[in-house]
């Protein structure tokens, strides 16, 4: 039974209407309430006299209430339904249904999977099997022609996918299970949008020669879908599409952090008829680099949601520094620059440690994008297997000149190209009289387009040995040709070497604002985590960690979610095994996301299905079913009755008295509890007592290294490091007890006795001087032990190596002595910058006494020391800056043999010349060491020098 408005399921039960008079007749039949009188037996006599009775009738409004919610339970079970759309099919063969369930359909999925279900029940309804295809799922979707139940068991389990639709193959599915059948009707649910294989699909379909064809298509003019982002130097801008054609539209863009907080919001705005637009979020770049996810407000579809990965964010940066600590003074300091130049975008970690055999491998496990040694050369071998495998891995290594790595000589795997040894300066022919400009930068680098201002100039450089390479591994060069910055690609990562300093010695150019830009580029390059999660590499597959969802939100992967192998170039396709979401762990991932970059949004085609095409909207004219309207009207009729029933016979009189005697009983239960509790509260909390005479816990037994570390510190005291010969040994002690005997006879200070140091596990940062008495006889310390040396003296530790068996004429001869090799050994594994004889005005010549030379009980051998720093026009300055103290001293002159005295204080050993003046300024050179030491280079400075002489004068 149906009519142009109102239809229904079940029209036969319209026939309980009829009952109505009889159920008026049964209601008038209502016994009548019962009434309270005073005295009942005056009205019974009262009744007597009447000879007929009338019974009490129920009023007029309660009968019309009940009669009403009868008639509403009557059409509420005959099923009507508003709107019925007659004509939705035609035929009687099977109905063919093509749904769109991709990434566009997320906003609209339920509007479509109502006109699904509505089609299905018609069908069912008509004796018509159902064959279904979605567009979004596997192969193994089965559309095999089946029963309506099934088929909307089949759609309930169906969802929108945050992938591209493939139309093709879900046409071909249904060709197939079709097997040449034609439909009676074919019905395309589409979700608005074209795509690649939009035609062929429709081509397969039209094969079937179906008796109808309708296609579903919603308005896309709302539908937005974000192409890209990019995290400038000046803001947040990102990419956004839409169909073209549509009206001017005002949207809004969401950035959240990793855990959904709102950092930012940008307007989107479209043009009329415009395809493309941008949002810029004009926020902090530490806000910018905590983004993890952006997207339209109000949008539901994983097209307008753009994840960003580790790329996008903030770069962690680890700095080495090779220099003392004692140097590492504002703007002297070689990280000065570098850390000024990185906070403003990145998050500097500093090396926890000055042992490099520790430092850099703890550096490594921080997960750094970036490492920057300044002006280190020589490394242990832990360190430089860590570093190897952080570049390797993806990291990205920045190294800086130095004198350090200018002295270091052979091959080293961490530098870029090869570099001519020792060189520190340009000479020869190459050589200027005035510092050279920086070249423009190339466009085919890294820095192209990056100014540099023309007064930035490069006095001092390394110099590259020529290869057929290097103009390709030259990011920047000078003037003249040769290179400032090169770089290489070692595995994932890669190592760019600055060829100055990192601070204003060689050049100027790490107070400009250039520097600046040059990091950031190299930082923009590096990856947001140096190195790979668990082992792997950059080629290795990434698994799962987040998913998006058919409505654009984060979820756990399923189990169809393959790992993503990550591709040569560009990013890896989006499918149904990689859906849009992040792959790797917490720790590490990366970002797949739906829209490439220029990807554009177009219109669904009119299609050409084998049949007259129907083109219908989803809602608007769909069926409305009024048995839940009814079913709930006639509750409330059916609450109302209830409610008039008990006011009839007077329950809310009754039940306010009944209320107000049960206050009256509860007060003294109240009082009761209250008690009770003021009664629990007075009782005072129990606490654990000692047991009487229980005896205090035994002192604690003060360790070893804490008494010595005590003593160590209750005075200064000279420290040697013990050999394991003890004639050696004994001598060291002996020597250095004589020196501190005569400092304390001599200055101010009064040292303690001298303390033997094992430098493999002792505490050295007790000592300001460690002397270091090379034997050949002595076995060779470990690798370990000489890194704890090379920390100490980074520390500012200074170590006094004396070779006591041949003359030490220089460090670079070919000829040499036993305890020469031992010291060249243990100096090839210590980071040192290059060595020089102490000069005429050096501070050593003059910390205490006014001294020459140095001799100890052998006259024969400099005293080699630090090499002076140089200004810009190439004259040395008489000390180091920052007030630094050479962490190294080199001689042979047999320094403990001079100063050594037994316990009568008689010497022990006879010089070398039989006049008691050499012993004498050995023990003036021993004075003055100590003093240089401990007080630094003070007495260099000259400012005062005039003012100093003027009053002398007076």
């Amino acid at each position: 039974m149906g009519g142009l408005a109102l239809s229904f399921g079940a029209p036969l039960v319209l026939a309980g209407l009829l009952a109505l008079p009889v159920i008026w007749w049964l209601l008038k039949l209502t016994p009548p309430r019962p009434q309270t009188e005073t005295f009942p037996p005056l009205r019974i006599l009262q009744r007597v006299l009447k000879s007929e009775e009338t019974p009490s009738k129920s009023p007029w409004w309660l009968t019309l209430l009940r009669l009403l919610l009868a008639a509403l339970i009557i059409l509420a079970l005959a099923a009507p339904t508003l709107n019925p759309r007659e004509g939705l099919l035609s035929g009687s063969g099977p109905l063919a249904l093509l749904v769109d369930n991709g990434w566009a359909s997320g906003g609209d999925w339920d509007a479509r999977r109502e006109a699904a279900e509505e089609l299905i029940q018609r069908a069912g309804d008509q004796g018509r099997p159902i064959a279904l295809a979605f567009t979004a799922e596997a192969a193994e979707d089965d559309a095999t022609p089946a029963e309506a139940n099934t088929a909307l068991e089949r759609l309930a389990a169906a969802g929108p996918r945050p992938i591209p639709t493939d139309r093709v193959a879900a046409a071909d599915r249904l060709v197939t299970a079709l097997a040449g059948e034609s439909p009676g009707s074919l019905v395309f649910l589409a979700d608005g949008l074209d795509s690649e294989g939009t035609e062929a699909a429709a081509r397969s379909l039209a094969a079937l020669a179906p008796g109808e064809a309708i296609v579903y298509a919603p308005n896309v003019d709302g539908l937005v879908g974000l192409t890209g982002a990019d995290n400038s130097t000046e803001a947040l801008v990102v990419q956004a599409v839409r169909p073209e054609g549509a009206l001017a539209a005002d949207l809004a863009l969401r950035a959240l952090d990793s855990q959904s907080r709102e950092v930012g919001r940008a307007p989107l705005e479209f043009a009329e008829g415009a395809a493309t637009a941008e949002a810029r979020f004009a926020i902090p770049v530490e806000l910018r680099n905590d983004i993890a996810r952006i997207e339209v407000e109000g949008a539901s579809q994983a097209g307008a949601v753009r994840l960003v990965d580790d790329s996008f964010r903030r770069r962690r940066v680890g700095l080495v520094s090779g220099e003392s600590a004692d140097v590492a003074q504002p703007l002297l300091s070689p990280l000065y620059y570098i850390s000024r130049a990185l906070e403003p975008f990145a998050d500097i970690v500093r090396a926890e440690s000055a042992d490099l055999g520790e430092a850099i491998p703890a550096l490594v496990e921080r997960r750094p994008s970036m490492i920057v040694l300044a002006d280190i050369g020589v490394m242990p071998e832990r360190a430089q297997v860590a570093l190897q495998g952080f570049v390797e891995g993806g990291g990205y290594l920045v190294r800086f000149a130095g004198p350090r790595l200018a002295a270091t000589t052979g091959d080293d795997p961490l530098v870029p190209v090869r570099l001519r040894a020792g060189e520190r300066q340009l000479g020869g022919a190459m050589s200027w009289s005035e510092p050279q400009t920086i070249a423009p930068m190339a466009a085919e680098t890294p820095f192209a387009g990056i100014e540099v201002p023309a007064d930035v100039t490069v006095a001092r450089q390394l110099l590259a040995e020529p290869s057929v390479d290097l103009p390709e591994r030259t990011w920047a060069s000078l003037s003249d040709g040769t290179p400032l910055v090169t770089a290489a690609n070692v595995g994932a990562g890669s190592i760019v070497l600055f060829h100055v300093t990192a601070e204003a010695t060689w050049s100027n150019l790490p107070i400009s604002g250039a520097f600046v830009d040059m990091l950031r580029r190299i930082v923009t390059l590096s990856r947001a985590s140096g190195g790979t999660t668990d082992g792997r590499t950059a080629a290795d597959s990434l698994p799962p960690y987040r998913i998006l969802d058919g409505q654009g939100r984060l979820v756990g992967p399923g189990a169809e979610v393959q790992p993503l192998e990550p591709v040569a170039e560009g990013v890896p396709p989006v499918t149904r095994q990689n859906p849009p979401g992040l792959y790797g762990n917490e720790e590490g991932y990366m970002a797949l996301n739906l829209l490439p970059a220029g990807a554009e949004l177009r219109r669904l085609p009119a299609l050409d299905l084998g049949a007259p095409v129907e083109a219908r909207g989803y809602g608007g004219e769909s069926a409305l079913n009024l048995a839940p309207w009814l079913f709930a009207a006639a509750l409330v009729l059916f609450a109302l009755d209830a409610l008039a029933l008990l006011w009839l016979n007077g329950a809310f009189s009754r039940i306010g008295g009944t209320l107000s005697r049960r206050r009256a009983t509860a007060l003294p239960a109240i009082a009761v509890l209250a008690a009770a509790g003021l009664l629990l509260a007075a009782v005072p909390p129990a606490h654990a007592q000692e047991a009487p005479g229980t005896p205090a816990p035994p002192e604690t037994a003060v360790p070893l290294d804490v008494e010595r570390a005590i003593l160590a510190t209750e005075s200064t005291h000279f420290a040697y490091v013990e050999t394991g010969l003890p004639a050696v040994d004994d001598v060291a002690r002996a020597g250095l007890a004589g020196l501190s005997q005569y400092v304390a006879a001599k200055t101010a200070l009064e040292p303690g006795e001298p303390m033997a140091v094992d430098i493999a596990t002792d505490e050295l940062a007790f000592f300001p001087l460690i002397y270091w008495p090379i034997d050949p006889a002595a076995p060779m310390p470990e690798e370990a032990a000489i890194s704890r040396i090379d920390a100490y003296m980074k520390q500012g530790g200074t170590v006094l190596f004396d070779v006591a068996d041949e003359t030490l004429a220089g460090l670079s001869g070919t000829e040499v002595s036993a305890g020469q090799r031992r010291l060249r050994d243990i100096l090839a594994d210590l980071d040192i910058p290059p060595l020089e004889p102490v000069p005429a005005d050096h501070v050593l010549t003059k910390a205490f006494y006014i001294l020459d030379d140095f001799p100890g009980r052998h006259t024969g051998s400099d005293l080699w020391v630090e090499s002076l720093v140089q200004d810009a026009d190439g004259t040395a300055r008489p000390a180091r800056g920052g007030d630094g103290v050479s962490s190294i001293m080199i001689t042979s002159n047999d320094f403990a043999s001079a100063w050594a005295v037994d316990e009568q204080g008689l010497f022990l050993f006879p010089t070398d010349s039989a006049d008691p003046a050499q012993r004498e300024f050995a023990y003036r050179a021993g004075v003055n060491i100590v003093m240089y030491v401990l007080t630094g280079n003070y007495k260099a400075d000259q400012v005062h020098v005039p003012a100093l002489l003027e009053r002398l004068g007076q």
